[in-house]
């Protein structure tokens, strides 16, 4: 068999061969070998960028790799400066992977990894997505994304998606009439796993129930459905394995750095130990105990051309108290650190609990197709949905009166019903959004 998507990350640069020895070799330590391995690579990488990066031994100071609480916690905004700036020595564009984050925490920046690292990133991918039997080099994936509209940046996707044998569905555009397409698609080729943007599947997912169909009754080959990006509410998992008859598996990830969590065969979310080092720490950046939550810190173990250490993601979270350093899990995701909604009273929330309380009741009748909330004042709160037909007084009293009693009363609402909702640039639906 041509390992095709082997082949083309190596003619790429990125040593995938020896990206998996490593990776092989990592996973295999044992408890002690992991504990050493995980501290020299610590230290290792803040000693590197000391000494040859001038934008992180600026904001270090005097810190030595061997205090690693007095190092200093990242943020986006510290890098949002020119690339240049922040690149180590004997890095340039020439020798790097070169992208830029989403911007979905509002704060975009561009980013490099070293050729090595990125493939790291690829053989963890592989990895994880082989423990539920897919192979990048042959299963062929239905791909719910984005795609850049410009006539070389969808040229070049389209030829990135031929050679790592999967098919795009554009997410921008999901109308009754494209969901058609869509499941015409699914009914002619022989996909092995869907992956992409949680929201787009979801609605996929609402049109197949509409319809009364299971999509692996249409198409038997499929296998797996890996959701992305976006939070996946316990009743949209249970919707998606109704209308799909497959395991639904959810990652989280940063393009930045790597694939940070991804459910395991045993449904836990498993922090990946082997490339990041993740800490949960508190407003004071002192760490946390398990299962306590706190704001996401990452450090890249391997990135040499950009520096990631102790790098606050913008996301909330608790690790689990059976959190090992091999084996942390990732007990809960609570949301992003901007998109928490502040209360007249002066309480804050995270702006999902308003999406989540008003999820269990606007699509109880199955007439909203999805939906998302803008705070636009301390006391008020516009919800823009798409659905069949208007919503009526009765279940705008419901959803008043459950905000009420899980956040506080007296707060206004507004309705307004969309043809279509607005999405970002790359096609991922923000559920929650605050204007303050």
């Amino acid at each position: 068999m041509i390992r095709l998507f082997d082949i083309s990350l190596q003619l790429n640069g990125f040593p995938i061969k020896k990206a998996k020895a490593e990776l092989d070799k990592i996973i295999h330590f044992s408890e002690e070998e992991f504990a050493s391995f995980l501290e020299n690579k610590k230290a290792e990488i803040v000693d590197f960028h000391l000494k040859n990066n001038s934008f992180y031994a600026a904001l270090a100071g005097n810190t030595i790799a061997e205090n690693w609480k007095n190092l200093p916690v990242l943020n986006k905004q510290n890098l949002q400066k020119p690339l240049e700036e922040r690149l180590s020595k004997g890095y340039s564009k020439k020798n790097i992977y070169l992208n830029k984050t989403s911007g979905s925490s509002g704060t975009p920046f561009v980013f490099a990894k070293d050729k090595y690292s990125h493939a790291l990133t690829w053989a963890s991918n592989m990895m994880r997505f082989g423990w539920f039997g897919i192979d990048f080099n042959q299963s062929y994936q239905a791909r719910f994304y984005g795609i850049p509209m410009g006539f070389i940046g969808y040229q070049k996707e389209r030829f990135k998606d031929f050679l790592t044998h999967r098919f795009r569905f554009p997410v921008f555009d999901l109308s009754d009439a494209v969901l058609e397409k869509f499941l015409q698609k699914f009914k002619t080729k022989k996909f092995d796993y869907l992956n992409g943007y949680t929201s787009s599947i979801v609605l996929f997912a609402k049109y197949l129930e509409q319809k009364n169909m299971v999509l692996n009754e249409i198409c038997p080959t499929l296998k797996a459905c890996f959701v992305t990006s976006e939070m996946l509410f316990e009743s949209d998992k249970k919707l998606l394995e109704r209308q799909f008859g497959i395991p639904i598996i959810s990652e989280y990830g940063a393009s930045e750095l790597d694939l940070i969590a991804f459910e395991n065969p045993q449904g836990e979310w498993q922090v990946n130990a082997e490339t990041l080092f993740v800490e949960i720490l508190d407003e004071n950046n002192n760490p946390v105990p398990h299962g306590t939550e706190g704001k996401i810190v990452i450090t890249s173990l391997f990135n040499k051309a950009n520096p990631f250490i102790r790098y606050e993601i913008g996301d909330i979270g608790i690790l689990d108290e059976k959190s090992t350093p091999q084996k942390p899990i990732l007990k809960k995701l609570i949301g992003r650190t901007n998109d928490v909604a502040i209360l007249p009273s002066g309480k804050k929330s995270p702006g999902l609990t308003f999406y989540y309380v008003t999820k269990s009741i606007i699509e109880d009748d199955g007439n909203v197709k999805e939906f998302i909330i803008k705070q636009t004042k301390l006391d008020t709160f516009e919800i823009e949905y798409v659905s069949e037909k208007e919503l009526v007084s009765e279940q705008i009293q419901k959803i008043k009166e459950a905000i009420d009693l899980y956040l506080e009363p007296n707060l206004n609402f507004t309705f307004t019903r969309k043809t279509v909702l607005e999405r970002t640039n790359r096609g991922k639906l923000k559920q929650f959004k605050s204007f303050l």
